[in-house]
């Protein structure tokens, strides 16, 4: 077994490169600062803006969002690689997630990822090279009783066959939800630029949608509309449907 060693000596970045945060960008995380106690604790929603903005959490946009929030870089990462939702390489557009839950994997979710896998020709955490798509894998997607599900960007697929992916991933609509969704942690101005949910308001992917024109409220407080909107989702719908 051989060690893959990594030069210390050689920056994961250029110090000299330009920002990676625009002053929108930045603005919007601010936004959340009067919502918590320490601006330490608006770490969690920062990665969710940028990554949504970006298509990442790059090593600059690390560095930047430390230097915002007055943390070391090391406490970045240290939450960033906690969580198998971030990416520190490029998404694709849309994001395939299957999951991986005993009632998925009991009814045929492995042989689903595998199906996924051989359509786009990609392995787990990685990315077309056109960019449309990237696989991800989660321990749960909360559809259980919709085993084996995926999610394509926001929309959850239910009880999905290995021969049904193909036509899946072709359908132009397989994002595309019928219920309005949370704008929070969207780019601003609601754009995704850098990856997944580029596609506008009403696409269903992370970061789609019209957010905050300005990149947050006068007094910084966020967009009105967004806290109304969270909870809205395809799943509490559903729920709240079958009480």
């Amino acid at each position: 077994m051989a060690w893959e060693t990594i030069d210390r000596n050689v920056p994961a970045y250029d110090a000299e490169a330009p920002a990676v945060l625009t002053e929108a960008l930045q603005e919007k995380i601010r936004a959340f600062f009067p919502r918590y106690d320490t601006k330490r604790a608006a770490l969690l929603p920062a990665l969710h803006i940028v990554q949504n903005t970006l298509g990442q959490v790059s090593w600059q946009a690390m560095r930047e969002v430390a230097d915002l929030l007055e943390i070391k870089p090391s406490d970045v990462f240290d939450v960033l690689s906690f969580y198998t939702h971030f990416w520190t390489n490029p998404q694709g557009q849309k994001v395939v997630t299957v999951c991986r839950s005993i009632t998925c994997e009991l009814l045929g979710g492995r042989e689903v990822l595998e199906a996924v896998k051989k359509e786009l020709g990609i392995d787990e955490h990685h990315t077309t090279p056109d960019g449309t798509f990237s696989i991800a894998v989660e321990e749960c997607l909360a559809g259980c009783d919709h085993a084996p599900c995926l999610l394509i960007n926001e929309k959850l697929h239910k009880c999905v066959k290995p021969e049904d992916v193909p036509k899946l991933l072709a359908d132009a609509d397989n994002t595309t939800l019928d219920m309005p969704r949370s704008t929070l942690y969207d780019g601003p101005g609601g754009v995704g630029s850098g990856g997944v949910g580029s596609g506008g308001v009403g696409s269903g992917g992370v970061g789609s949608g019209g957010g905050d024109s300005d990149g947050g409220d006068s007094d910084g407080g966020g967009s009105d509309d967004a806290g109304d909107a969270i909870g809205k989702t395809s799943d509490v719908a559903e729920m709240e449907e079958s009480k």
